[in-house]
Protein backbone atom coordinates (compact mmCIF):
# COMPACT_ATOMS: atom_id res chain seq x y z
CA UNK A 1 0.00 0.00 0.00
CA UNK A 2 1.17 3.53 -1.13
CA UNK A 3 0.94 5.29 2.54
CA UNK A 4 1.32 8.59 1.57
CA UNK A 5 -1.44 8.42 -0.61
CA UNK A 6 -3.92 6.75 1.90
CA UNK A 7 -2.85 9.98 4.06
CA UNK A 8 -4.29 12.45 1.58
CA UNK A 9 -7.21 10.15 0.80
CA UNK A 10 -7.84 10.19 4.62
CA UNK A 11 -6.98 14.26 4.56
CA UNK A 12 -10.31 14.24 1.46
CA UNK A 13 -12.44 12.40 4.25
CA UNK A 14 -12.45 9.53 3.22
CA UNK A 15 -12.14 7.01 6.69
CA UNK A 16 -9.88 4.35 7.11
CA UNK A 17 -10.78 0.79 7.35
CA UNK A 18 -10.36 -1.79 10.23
CA UNK A 19 -8.55 -3.92 8.05
CA UNK A 20 -6.36 -1.20 6.49
CA UNK A 21 -5.48 -0.10 10.60
CA UNK A 22 -4.40 -3.47 11.16
CA UNK A 23 -2.24 -3.05 7.92
CA UNK A 24 -0.77 0.03 9.34
CA UNK A 25 0.00 -1.86 13.01
CA UNK A 26 1.49 -5.43 10.98
CA UNK A 27 3.94 -2.62 8.49
CA UNK A 28 7.45 -4.02 9.47
CA UNK A 29 10.65 -1.63 9.87
CA UNK A 30 11.38 -1.05 6.53
CA UNK A 31 8.41 0.76 5.70
CA UNK A 32 8.73 3.07 9.19
CA UNK A 33 9.42 6.30 7.84
CA UNK A 34 6.58 6.15 5.54
CA UNK A 35 4.15 5.00 7.59
CA UNK A 36 5.76 8.07 9.91
CA UNK A 37 5.40 10.45 7.30
CA UNK A 38 2.43 9.74 6.02
CA UNK A 39 0.88 9.70 9.89
CA UNK A 40 2.72 13.20 9.63
CA UNK A 41 1.20 14.72 7.09
CA UNK A 42 -2.08 14.06 8.29
CA UNK A 43 -0.95 15.62 11.45
CA UNK A 44 0.39 19.13 10.13
CA UNK A 45 -3.26 19.62 8.67
CA UNK A 46 -4.70 19.83 11.29
CA UNK A 47 -1.96 21.15 14.14
CA UNK A 48 0.78 21.87 12.62
CA UNK A 49 4.06 21.48 13.90
CA UNK A 50 3.00 23.08 17.85
CA UNK A 51 3.75 20.91 20.66
CA UNK A 52 1.64 21.80 23.69
CA UNK A 53 2.89 21.15 27.55
CA UNK A 54 0.44 19.48 29.67
CA UNK A 55 1.11 19.04 33.33
CA UNK A 56 -1.03 16.45 35.52
CA UNK A 57 -1.11 16.37 39.11
CA UNK A 58 -1.77 13.42 40.97
CA UNK A 59 -4.15 15.09 43.76
CA UNK A 60 -4.77 11.88 45.60
CA UNK A 61 -2.48 8.89 45.26
CA UNK A 62 -2.96 4.60 45.79
CA UNK A 63 -6.52 4.69 46.79
CA UNK A 64 -8.16 2.92 43.91
CA UNK A 65 -10.56 0.67 45.17
CA UNK A 66 -10.70 -0.67 41.39
CA UNK A 67 -8.60 -4.11 40.35
CA UNK A 68 -7.27 -2.48 36.66
CA UNK A 69 -4.70 -5.17 36.00
CA UNK A 70 -2.04 -2.89 34.75
CA UNK A 71 -2.15 0.44 37.95
CA UNK A 72 -0.04 0.94 40.74
CA UNK A 73 -2.87 2.86 41.90
CA UNK A 74 -4.98 0.14 42.92
CA UNK A 75 -5.24 -0.74 46.87
CA UNK A 76 -5.57 -4.34 45.68
CA UNK A 77 -2.38 -4.96 44.63
CA UNK A 78 1.07 -4.79 46.93
CA UNK A 79 2.69 -1.83 44.45
CA UNK A 80 5.30 0.54 46.07
CA UNK A 81 3.49 3.50 45.60
CA UNK A 82 2.79 6.58 47.74
CA UNK A 83 -0.38 6.58 49.55
CA UNK A 84 -2.12 9.77 50.53
CA UNK A 85 -5.54 10.95 50.24
CA UNK A 86 -7.30 14.18 48.71
CA UNK A 87 -4.95 17.11 48.36
CA UNK A 88 -6.43 20.91 49.20
CA UNK A 89 -7.42 23.59 46.86
CA UNK A 90 -4.08 25.07 47.99
CA UNK A 91 -1.43 22.40 47.03
CA UNK A 92 -3.53 21.64 43.93
CA UNK A 93 -3.45 25.68 43.22
CA UNK A 94 0.21 25.73 44.07
CA UNK A 95 1.36 23.08 41.57
CA UNK A 96 -0.84 25.52 38.90
CA UNK A 97 1.53 28.00 39.58
CA UNK A 98 4.50 25.98 39.03
CA UNK A 99 2.89 24.07 35.76
CA UNK A 100 2.11 28.14 34.50
CA UNK A 101 5.55 29.20 35.47
CA UNK A 102 7.07 26.10 33.46
CA UNK A 103 5.15 27.35 30.14
CA UNK A 104 2.33 24.89 30.22
CA UNK A 105 -1.06 25.24 28.35
CA UNK A 106 -2.92 22.73 30.45
CA UNK A 107 -3.00 21.53 34.06
CA UNK A 108 -4.80 18.32 34.97
CA UNK A 109 -5.81 17.14 38.28
CA UNK A 110 -5.86 13.70 38.60
CA UNK A 111 -7.44 11.38 41.63
CA UNK A 112 -6.99 7.36 42.11
CA UNK A 113 -10.58 6.70 42.79
CA UNK A 114 -13.78 5.11 41.38
CA UNK A 115 -15.01 8.46 41.20
CA UNK A 116 -15.36 11.55 43.09
CA UNK A 117 -16.61 11.99 46.65
CA UNK A 118 -18.76 15.62 47.22
CA UNK A 119 -16.27 16.86 48.84
CA UNK A 120 -13.11 15.77 46.27
CA UNK A 121 -15.39 17.10 43.40
CA UNK A 122 -16.24 20.71 45.49
CA UNK A 123 -12.14 20.77 45.74
CA UNK A 124 -11.36 20.75 42.58
CA UNK A 125 -14.54 23.04 41.31
CA UNK A 126 -12.71 25.49 44.01
CA UNK A 127 -9.34 24.88 42.48
CA UNK A 128 -10.08 25.51 38.89
CA UNK A 129 -11.76 28.61 39.48
CA UNK A 130 -9.21 30.26 41.72
CA UNK A 131 -6.55 28.64 38.47
CA UNK A 132 -8.52 30.13 35.90
CA UNK A 133 -8.72 33.54 37.73
CA UNK A 134 -5.13 33.82 38.35
CA UNK A 135 -3.37 31.98 35.40
CA UNK A 136 -6.02 31.53 32.82
CA UNK A 137 -4.56 27.89 32.05
CA UNK A 138 -6.75 25.41 30.42
CA UNK A 139 -7.68 22.87 32.48
CA UNK A 140 -8.63 19.13 32.86
CA UNK A 141 -10.02 16.93 35.64
CA UNK A 142 -9.78 12.54 35.75
CA UNK A 143 -11.23 11.81 38.52
CA UNK A 144 -12.97 8.55 37.59
CA UNK A 145 -16.65 7.73 36.57
CA UNK A 146 -19.23 10.58 36.50
CA UNK A 147 -22.46 10.62 36.83
CA UNK A 148 -24.89 13.92 35.16
CA UNK A 149 -24.42 16.13 38.38
CA UNK A 150 -20.79 16.07 38.66
CA UNK A 151 -20.11 16.24 34.86
CA UNK A 152 -21.93 19.33 35.33
CA UNK A 153 -20.79 21.19 38.16
CA UNK A 154 -17.35 20.24 36.87
CA UNK A 155 -18.25 22.02 33.59
CA UNK A 156 -20.15 24.92 35.76
CA UNK A 157 -16.63 25.61 37.27
CA UNK A 158 -14.34 25.98 34.10
CA UNK A 159 -13.12 22.46 33.69
CA UNK A 160 -12.18 22.55 30.54
CA UNK A 161 -11.74 18.75 29.42
CA UNK A 162 -12.26 15.56 31.04
CA UNK A 163 -9.71 12.83 31.19
CA UNK A 164 -11.03 9.03 31.34
CA UNK A 165 -9.37 6.60 29.34
CA UNK A 166 -10.90 3.37 27.77
CA UNK A 167 -7.74 1.53 28.41
CA UNK A 168 -8.27 -1.16 25.45
CA UNK A 169 -11.06 -2.61 23.54
CA UNK A 170 -14.70 -3.17 24.47
CA UNK A 171 -13.90 -7.05 23.57
CA UNK A 172 -10.82 -6.87 25.94
CA UNK A 173 -11.60 -5.24 28.61
CA UNK A 174 -12.75 -7.85 31.00
CA UNK A 175 -9.41 -9.54 30.56
CA UNK A 176 -7.66 -6.42 32.19
CA UNK A 177 -10.46 -5.20 34.60
CA UNK A 178 -13.27 -6.84 36.59
CA UNK A 179 -14.76 -4.25 39.21
CA UNK A 180 -16.62 -2.36 36.67
CA UNK A 181 -17.13 -2.84 32.83
CA UNK A 182 -16.03 -0.74 29.18
CA UNK A 183 -19.63 0.58 29.16
CA UNK A 184 -19.37 2.50 32.60
CA UNK A 185 -15.94 4.04 31.09
CA UNK A 186 -17.44 5.25 27.50
CA UNK A 187 -20.72 6.60 29.65
CA UNK A 188 -18.37 8.92 31.65
CA UNK A 189 -17.03 10.27 28.25
CA UNK A 190 -20.17 10.71 26.54
CA UNK A 191 -21.85 12.88 30.13
CA UNK A 192 -18.80 14.86 30.10
CA UNK A 193 -19.13 15.84 26.34
CA UNK A 194 -22.68 16.41 27.28
CA UNK A 195 -22.00 18.48 29.86
CA UNK A 196 -20.01 21.04 27.51
CA UNK A 197 -16.41 19.94 28.34
CA UNK A 198 -13.83 18.41 25.93
CA UNK A 199 -12.92 14.61 25.87
CA UNK A 200 -9.32 13.16 26.32
CA UNK A 201 -9.59 9.48 26.31
CA UNK A 202 -7.21 6.91 24.89
CA UNK A 203 -5.86 3.50 26.19
CA UNK A 204 -2.56 1.52 27.10
CA UNK A 205 -0.63 -0.56 24.34
CA UNK A 206 0.36 -3.32 25.95
CA UNK A 207 -2.16 -5.42 27.85
CA UNK A 208 -2.02 -8.35 26.19
CA UNK A 209 -4.44 -7.30 23.80
CA UNK A 210 -4.19 -8.23 20.28
CA UNK A 211 -3.38 -6.06 17.04
CA UNK A 212 -7.50 -6.40 16.30
CA UNK A 213 -8.24 -4.97 19.79
CA UNK A 214 -6.04 -2.39 19.13
CA UNK A 215 -7.66 -1.25 16.11
CA UNK A 216 -11.29 -1.59 17.94
CA UNK A 217 -9.68 0.87 20.06
CA UNK A 218 -9.07 3.54 18.15
CA UNK A 219 -12.43 2.71 16.25
CA UNK A 220 -14.35 3.40 19.09
CA UNK A 221 -12.60 6.32 20.14
CA UNK A 222 -13.24 7.69 16.38
CA UNK A 223 -16.88 6.62 17.75
CA UNK A 224 -17.08 8.55 20.75
CA UNK A 225 -16.20 11.97 19.06
CA UNK A 226 -13.41 12.47 21.51
CA UNK A 227 -10.81 15.95 21.21
CA UNK A 228 -7.86 13.95 22.40
CA UNK A 229 -6.23 10.68 22.43
CA UNK A 230 -3.22 9.64 24.73
CA UNK A 231 -1.62 7.01 23.40
CA UNK A 232 0.11 5.71 26.21
CA UNK A 233 2.55 2.06 26.34
CA UNK A 234 2.65 -0.06 29.53
CA UNK A 235 5.43 0.90 32.05
CA UNK A 236 5.03 -2.38 33.95
CA UNK A 237 5.31 -1.59 37.82
CA UNK A 238 5.97 -3.78 40.06
CA UNK A 239 2.99 -5.76 42.31
CA UNK A 240 0.73 -5.64 40.03
CA UNK A 241 -0.54 -8.41 37.72
CA UNK A 242 1.28 -7.31 34.39
CA UNK A 243 4.35 -6.15 36.25
CA UNK A 244 6.21 -9.02 33.96
CA UNK A 245 5.48 -7.68 30.87
CA UNK A 246 7.64 -6.65 28.22
CA UNK A 247 7.99 -3.20 27.42
CA UNK A 248 7.16 -2.38 23.39
CA UNK A 249 8.97 -0.48 21.07
CA UNK A 250 6.47 2.67 20.25
CA UNK A 251 6.96 2.35 16.19
CA UNK A 252 4.00 2.25 14.12
CA UNK A 253 1.73 2.09 17.03
CA UNK A 254 0.31 5.21 17.34
CA UNK A 255 -0.49 5.68 13.94
CA UNK A 256 -3.94 3.99 13.49
CA UNK A 257 -5.33 6.55 16.54
CA UNK A 258 -3.80 9.40 14.21
CA UNK A 259 -5.22 8.51 10.69
CA UNK A 260 -8.72 7.04 11.61
CA UNK A 261 -9.18 10.15 14.26
CA UNK A 262 -7.54 12.19 12.39
CA UNK A 263 -8.29 15.95 13.60
CA UNK A 264 -7.77 15.26 16.85
CA UNK A 265 -4.58 15.67 19.20
CA UNK A 266 -2.77 12.36 20.15
CA UNK A 267 -1.06 12.91 22.49
CA UNK A 268 1.74 10.64 24.04
CA UNK A 269 3.30 10.98 27.92
CA UNK A 270 6.09 10.75 29.69
CA UNK A 271 7.19 11.71 33.24
CA UNK A 272 9.96 15.00 33.57
CA UNK A 273 10.91 17.05 36.78
CA UNK A 274 9.50 20.39 37.10
CA UNK A 275 11.77 22.97 35.16
CA UNK A 276 13.62 19.88 33.88
CA UNK A 277 14.52 20.45 29.72
CA UNK A 278 14.15 16.77 28.85
CA UNK A 279 11.72 13.98 30.07
CA UNK A 280 12.68 11.17 31.57
CA UNK A 281 10.89 8.47 29.60
CA UNK A 282 8.79 7.13 32.96
CA UNK A 283 5.90 7.94 34.46
CA UNK A 284 5.75 8.73 38.11
CA UNK A 285 4.06 11.46 40.12
CA UNK A 286 4.64 12.37 43.45
CA UNK A 287 3.19 14.72 46.43
CA UNK A 288 5.69 17.23 46.34
CA UNK A 289 5.18 18.54 42.70
CA UNK A 290 8.49 17.81 41.81
CA UNK A 291 8.17 15.41 39.88
CA UNK A 292 5.48 15.10 37.99
CA UNK A 293 3.97 14.27 34.49
CA UNK A 294 3.67 15.76 30.96
CA UNK A 295 1.90 15.21 27.91
CA UNK A 296 5.11 16.63 25.93
CA UNK A 297 4.02 15.39 22.00
CA UNK A 298 1.10 15.69 19.87
CA UNK A 299 1.64 13.28 17.00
Amino acid sequence: MNWIDRARCVLDGEALTPEEAQRVLETGDDDLLEVLQAAYLVRHRHHGRRVRLHVLRNAKSGACPEDCSFCSQSVKFPAPVERYGMQTVEELVAGAERAAASGAVTYCMVTSTTGPSARELETVCEATRVIKERWGLRVCASLGMLDDGAATRLAEAGVDRYNHNLETSSSYFSSVVSTHAWRDRADTVRRARAAGMEACCGGIVGLGESLDDRVRLACELRELGVESIPVNFLDPREGTPLGDRERLRPTTRCAPSRWCASSTIARSTCAWRAGARSCSGRCSRSRSGRRTRCSPRVT
